[in-house]
């Protein structure tokens, strides 16, 4: 088993400024000078912890490069496009589109190599150099959308490497699992009419973005039923989540049959982290990544690839980070000593309203008929 990796001190580097969580800094306001919630720290210690534990030399790095223009375009419009590459001029920066997701001056070269890394995960699963791989990128990119950016994302990376998939090899059948404890809406929106993409969300309901990631949300022409939500209620655990993947995700994928499977990897559904409600710990997304690399070896060969979003807890998702990719390489990893404490906490076992919404999340997906919320 080879898993490729992706990352580049750069990511490191884009500068999300001292806003206090999600707002800039205003003493007039009473908003005090802090650090934006999506900072570097979370993936700067992913890289470290799987440099200090060793798995680093059981994975073959890959070398990120910038997406070109062509590239960025098959997902997004010209005029967005253009307004990050200007605003990323200024000595102040700008926003991805939103008010909630600043950036400094630069963005743009590192939102294009993150888009652009996403890209050499995939190519490196599709031309045979590794088997899976993990793009360990920043900015994250689920939540921009064609026009706009949002949801600290401006370019829709993993949305940008299906596109390459499509375009330079062919693919006609690929599926995208997104477990970010947000709605991946902005993958979502980019193949809503496109049969060619299944998309797949599973997150925490009526969080983020408002009013979005309802299971009535299944696409539309020709991409009807190709759209898969699994909104799930707040303090979700473990049992919660693998119930939703058994239940849910596995037979989807398993019928629509993909020739390449990518995931959208946010750690934000962990039990610690600050923007999310749900209770996920390391060996729950430990035992995701196995029924994925499960399903992707029975569909499509093992290829599979995914690329980091979310996650906002600096001290305990360095180990989920380290359990996923752990589990892609099939390496046993040091201990998560997090575990004792949220792996103990109650919530863990599938509660009966839990299943009640998973049941119908996984009937809408197999008749294809509208659900309502």
């Amino acid at each position: 088993m080879s898993t490729g990796y992706v990352y580049h001190e750069m990511f490191a580097w884009h500068d999300t400024g001292t806003s206090a969580g999600l707002f800039r800094s205003d003493p007039r306001a009473g908003v005090q000078p802090l650090i934006h919630f999506e900072n570097s720290e979370t993936k700067r210690r992913i890289h470290e912890l799987i440099v200090v534990s060793g798995l680093i030399d059981h994975l073959t790095r890959i070398a990120p490069r910038p997406a070109t223009e062509d590239e960025i375009l098959r997902v997004h419009d010209r005029a967005h496009l253009e307004r990050i590459k200007a605003e990323s001029e200024r000595p102040g920066g700008g926003d991805a589109g939103d008010g909630l997701s600043p950036f400094g001056q630069g963005a743009y070269d590192i939102a294009a190599l993150a888009a652009g890394g996403a890209i050499e995960a995939v190519d490196a699963v599709l031309a045979g150099r590794v088997d899976n791989a993990y793009a360990l990128v920043r900015p994250p990119g689920h939540h921009a959308e064609p026009a706009t950016g949002m949801g600290f994302c401006l370019f829709g990376n993993l949305a940008i490497a299906a596109h390459h998939a499509m375009h330079v090899y062919g693919l006609e059948r690929i599926a995208v699992v997104d477990w970010d404890v947000h709605h991946g809406n902005g993958t979502q929106k980019a193949f809503y009419d496109d049969p060619r993409v299944l998309t797949i969300s599973l997150h925490q309901d009526e969080l983020f973005p408002p009013r979005s990631g309802y299971r009535s949300e299944r696409g539309e022409g020709a991409g009807r039923g190709y759209a898969l939500n699994v909104p799930l209620p707040p303090g979700t655990g473990d049992g919660g989540y693998l119930y939703a993947m058994d239940r849910a995700v596995v037979p989807a994928l398993t019928r629509f049959r993909p020739e390449l499977i990518l995931v959208a990897s946010g750690f934000d559904a962990a039990a610690m982290d600050p923007l999310g409600r749900q209770l996920l710990t390391s060996e729950g997304y430990r035992a995701l990544t196995g029924r994925l690399l499960d399903v992707a070896a029975q569909s499509c060969g093992g290829r599979l690839a995914m690329s980091h979003e979310g996650g906002y807890n600096p001290a305990h998702v360095p180990f989920c980070g380290l359990a996923v990719i752990g589990a892609l390489a099939r390496v046993p990893t040091i201990e998560d000593p997090f575990q004792a404490v949220v792996g103990a906490q109650g919530g863990h076992d599938l509660a009966p309203h839990q299943r009640e919404v998973i049941d119908l999340a996984a009937v809408a997906a197999s008749d294809g008929a509208r659900s309502e919320r």
